[in-house]
């Protein structure tokens, strides 16, 4: 099954997709609309190019477990993004994916400029990964 994760900020949002056989995750953009309602347009038109059949939006928790402050707003994300597409939608713990996409990028080099540009849609990618990893 295709499935499309969103990676949901303030300023940026990461958009990330797997392929059918759910074996691995890949970063597709950045969308840096503020607008909720105009977000979650955007995503339901990637979400229909990439023929996705489900949204895993990233939920972000604290290490106890509890909700993080930006979790009202990525179920918020959720409710929209249902309301305008009949894809299910289900949320995923995000936790510490930021700091790993970071890692990440570190580790290759990305730095300044172009892992602002970036970094979002690895993260986007790691919660998708870690999704698709927990489903087999």
């Amino acid at each position: 099954m295709v499935i499309l994760s969103v990676d949901y900020g303030d300023k940026r949002t990461g958009i990330a997709v797997c392929d059918k056989l759910e074996m691995l995750a890949s970063p597709v953009c950045v969308l840096t609309e503020w607008n909720p309602q105009t977000l979650g347009d955007k995503i339901v038109d990637i979400a229909a190019e990439k023929k996705a059949e489900q949204i895993v939006v990233g939920l972000p928790k604290n290490m106890d477990g509890s909700k993080g402050f930006r979790a009202d707003a990525c179920e918020a994300l959720g409710e929209i993004l249902r309301s305008k597409t009949d894809i299910p939608v289900v949320f995923w713990d995000e936790r510490l994916t930021t700091v790993s996409a970071h890692r990440i990028l570190s580790d290759n080099n990305v730095r300044g400029k172009k892992r602002k540009a970036v970094v979002d849609a690895v993260a986007a990618e790691i919660i998708l990964q870690n999704y698709i990893d927990s489903r087999k």
